[in-house]
């Protein structure tokens, strides 16, 4: 029997409209070695590695009916250079000219009748660099524990780890009538999934209140950031199918500086370089900024212990009014720390991540429904979402050709305007940011204000 796509899974594919593809990407920027770096070598590379990565040859393929969620099926006609393309710029190709092609590659939405991902070798960029770019559905990428075609094409070594054993014979597809049946004898054998899903995300809810309720320090501020609607924004509007894309970079002992000198965190210190850079933008806009000016953020980051290193793989989302409207960045910075633990303390990312859950029962008519419902409440519950994962801090190759920088692509939501994605990587920390093309025609401003704001929060550290 095939897999079927869990509830979550499947939702990111409910979620998908013209305006808003459900598909994360990564920019790679590698130097050219001296033995070349050209995209038949790219696509020897994926070929090797696909193995890692069983889920890049299936697709998804829909029940008749709706009587149950999607199933992955092994493509039949699977062709890996319909899925690693080649694009070139004019020579000497710009950084931006490099972006203005991510914009345009991130607003065209996967093909749902193949495996749900894409790479693009983008040749010619200026000193002698190559970049790659990578385009997969949330849907295949389902958890920390499933990686994404740009992990397993890199090595810590210029010399590439030997081939994995490839040897792939897809099984046939299952017929109409047999996804019809085996929907139903999953049904006969579980007629109380959709009771258990329901009651099991109203357990989370449950044990969050629980949570709340019993942490004195963070109480007042976990209740009132959840309860409140997010403020008013220029960033929650109707968009476009359309996208903009910019980046920004910095460097990791810059935060580590900063850590130091104020304390806090170096995701503390991220959040609050994001305020500063949010404020002046707003303010070059002419928005209103007062004293008590706030932006809410969705942040989901991943959890790590003090040195460095993954906690188990999870993943906690919090709801964080970032303080636009104070123009100290060192009060900024202790305005955001204060708030991310009180979050903490308060139990704050259950329930954030019970908001998640409550988009995903079972049913696939309500649960296409619940998560369109859901995309549309969250433009009340925060304004810009903001991933911070920290990467390696050791170099990376990828068929001998070193990687020098790595910028998440963060899909926009419904109504929202704007996603910035932060990962670290070898000393250096880089921002992406993916914007609406009608709503945002200044992303880059805001992107060079977020190195702005980096210079301004260092300013404050003794040397």
């Amino acid at each position: 029997m095939p897999d079927r796509l869990s509830a979550l899974d499947a939702s990111f594919l409910y979620l998908e409209d013209s305006t808003t593809p459900m598909h994360v990407g990564g920019v790679a920027v590698f130097r050219r070695p001296r033995t070349g770096f050209d995209y038949d070598r790219l696509v020897d590379l994926i070929e090797q590695r696909l193995a890692l990565v069983p889920r890049y040859r299936q697709k998804v393929v829909p029940v008749p009916g709706r009587l149950a969620r999607p199933v992955w099926v092994d493509d039949q006609d699977f062709d890996v250079t319909y899925h690693v393309r080649r694009s070139a710029l004019p020579k000497p190709g710009s950084d931006q000219q490099l972006h203005e092609l991510v914009a345009r590659l991130m607003s065209r939405p996967l093909d749902h009748a193949r495996p749900l991902w894409e790479v693009y070798l983008v040749e010619g960029l200026a000193r002698n660099r190559t970049a790659v770019v990578t385009k997969t559905h949330q849907a295949v990428v389902d958890g920390l524990g499933a990686p994404e075609i740009g992990q397993v094409m890199l090595d810590v070594s210029a010399t590439p780890r030997g081939p994995v054993e490839n040897l792939w014979m897809p099984q046939p597809e299952p017929s109409p009538v047999q996804l019809v049946a085996d929907a139903v004898a999953e049904a006969v054998q579980r007629p109380g999934e959709l009771v258990e899903n329901v009651r099991s995300a109203a357990m989370d809810t449950v044990a969050t209140v629980r949570k709340v309720a019993g942490a004195l320090g963070g109480l007042a501020s976990a209740v009132r950031t959840a309860a409140t609607p997010a403020p008013g924004s220029p960033l929650n509007v109707r968009i476009s199918p359309q996208r903009r894309f910019a980046v920004a970079r910095a460097r990791l002992d810059e935060f580590r500086a900063i850590r130091r000198a104020h304390g806090g965190t170096v995701n503390d210190g991220v959040l609050a370089v994001l305020s500063g850079a949010l404020r002046n933008w707003l303010l070059s806009r002419g928005e209103a900024v007062t004293a008590h000016t706030t932006m809410r953020a969705m942040a989901p980051m991943s959890v790590r212990a003090e040195d460095g290193a993954p906690a188990g793989g999870q993943v906690a989302a919090y709801l964080v009014d970032l303080p636009v409207g104070e123009p100290n960045p060192v009060v900024r910075l202790h305005h955001v720390s204060h708030a991310m633990r009180a979050h903490q303390e308060s139990g704050q990312s259950v329930a954030a991540q019970t908001l998640v859950r409550f988009s995903g029962f079972a049913p696939p008519t309500l649960h296409a429904l619940g998560a369109r419902a859901a995309s549309s409440f969250s433009r009340r519950l925060f304004n810009v979402v903001v991933t911070n994962v920290p990467g390696p801090q050791v170099p990376l190759y990828a068929a001998g050709a070193r990687m020098i920088e790595m910028f998440p692509v963060v899909p926009l939501a419904k109504n929202q305007a704007l996603s910035i994605g932060v990962t670290s990587y070898d000393g250096g920390v880089y921002f992406g940011l993916n914007a609406d093309r009608d709503a945002m025609p200044d992303v880059d401003v805001l992107a060079a204000m977020v190195e702005e704001s980096v210079e301004e929060l260092m300013g404050t550290v003794s040397a």
